[in-house]
């Protein structure tokens, strides 16, 4: 009777416990030819960017939190080097985010706009602060995962990858962006 009990009250507190929280779907990337949203960063200094006043070019977004950033290192130095060079330059938005989301408090916030300015520094081009998580939420990136999204000029999703893209990955990101600058 009191085995019986028991197992009634657990299986209660289980159903109740089921239904008190809110259920949240897996996030994944957004999918290609998606509606690219909206989202806002800002540099160390303060200077936002949001990605509808990008639109007419192609965007390609490196998106990174402590735990990912050193696995994505080479990739956006060799993406950094490519989108510097012959056709890419100045006709292709690069944004590099770094989710500094948790570090959003005093002292902790100039702490890590210093360590991104020397972030930018090293990279040869702009780190950006999402400092809100706003940009992760909003593109479905998972935490302690690079997230690359490259949207195109029409502002549609043209190439979505969850982690570091290598290999054909990296290929299909390459002739993507090169069919967008070449079509301009």
């Amino acid at each position: 009777m009191i085995s019986a009990r028991r197992t009634l009250l657990a299986f209660g507190i289980t159903l109740l416990a089921a239904t008190a929280l809110p259920s949240t779907p897996a996030l994944a990337v957004l999918s290609e030819q998606a509606v690219a949203p909206n989202a806002r960063v800002e540099d160390a200094d303060g200077k936002a960017v949001e990605i509808k006043s990008l639109k007419g070019k192609p965007i390609v977004i490196v998106y990174d939190d402590r735990t990912s950033a050193p696995k994505s290192e080479a990739f956006r130095r060799d993406l950094v080097k490519l989108l510097k060079s012959g056709p890419y330059t100045s006709k292709v938005a690069l944004l590099i985010v770094a989710d500094v989301s948790p570090y959003d408090f005093w002292p902790a916030r100039g702490t890590v706009k210093d360590a991104v300015r020397d972030e930018t520094k090293k990279q040869g081009t702009t780190v950006y602060c999402d400092w809100t998580g706003g940009m992760r939420s909003a593109y479905k990136l998972k935490n302690e995962i690079t997230g690359v999204v490259m949207v195109g000029k029409e502002g549609r999703v043209m190439f979505a990858k969850e982690g570091v893209p290598a290999g054909a990955d990296q290929k299909r990101l390459v002739d993507a962006l090169k069919a967008e600058v070449e079509g301009s």
